[in-house]
């Protein structure tokens, strides 16, 4: 800088910036228009305002939806509970209950057998297929495993269970049904097996196998893992039980 012009702008009266001033002055020279939602212009701002709004009510709804769905029997579910339900089902349905102080400590398969009639009309029977180890399979690795595929077999056994008593004698028209319902399950089951795909199935028989799962190795607790069966009875085929379409007129009919 020429000595001259500095002597002159001093005795002008300019105060020259310190330090601190100029660095001050160099920082905020650089400075650019505002980042992140602030960049934008006022109705993308308010565009975006509304979107996070909207996202967070969601949310909160969502929760207080599933909490009451979890939650013990209380006034908001007695006189919403139907509310919560439509919510719920069957996209967010949950399986446990909250503050349960029992969790489940078994396992429940189910399985199948058949009895099918040779191409000389002699009968056979089929060894236990495991449709509970089907679904597992199907659902393991899969991130969006069908609803079926996790909740068909337990359901079905839940029904049957529930209007059924211990010696498999069902209680009215409700236990009749789930009888239909459960075999027609494990016939579908069958159908899709390529070792047993068109094959004449006359009869099935299904059974459940409840396995306890045994207590962790840092746990003193003794548990008995031996698994307990209980055989339903046999189940004669009728063509009104079979897939749409398929007819086969040697079937025996009733039960």
């Amino acid at each position: 800088m020429d000595p001259y012009v500095e002597m002159d702008s001093v005795e002008a009266g300019e105060d020259r910036p310190g330090p601190e001033e100029a660095e001050r002055r160099e920082d905020g020279a650089g400075a650019g228009p505002g980042t992140g939602i602030t960049a934008l212009s006022l109705p993308y701002q308010v565009v975006v305002a509304v979107a996070l709004a909207v996202v967070g009510v969601f949310a909160c709804v969502h929760l207080a939806m599933v909490f009451l769905h979890v939650a013990p029997s209380n006034t908001l579910t007695q006189r919403h509970g139907q509310a919560v339900d439509d919510w719920i089902y069957p996209e967010f349905e949950q399986n446990w209950k909250l503050f349960a102080p029992n969790p489940l400590q078994q396992n429940l398969a189910v399985e199948v057998r058949a009895e099918i009639a040779g191409e000389g009309g002699e009968l056979r029977t089929t060894d236990w297929i495991d449709l509970t180890a089907q679904d597992i399979t199907a659902i393991r690795y899969n991130p969006v495993p069908s609803h079926s595929q996790q909740n068909e077999l337990r359901r079905a056994v839940d029904f049957y269970r529930s209007s059924h008593s211990d010696d498999n004698r069902p209680n009215g028209l409700r236990g009749r049904l789930s009888e239909r319902y459960i075999h027609r399950i494990a016939l579908l089951r069958l159908d899709s097996d390529p070792s047993l795909h068109g094959s004449d199935v006359r009869r099935i028989q299904l059974r459940t196998v409840v396995r306890p799962v045994p207590a962790p190795d840092w746990s003193s607790e003794k548990t008995d893992a031996t698994p307990s069966h209980r055989d339903l009875p046999w189940w004669r085929v009728t063509d009104a039980d079979r897939p749409a379409g398929t007819d086969r007129s040697s079937t025996e009919t009733g039960r």
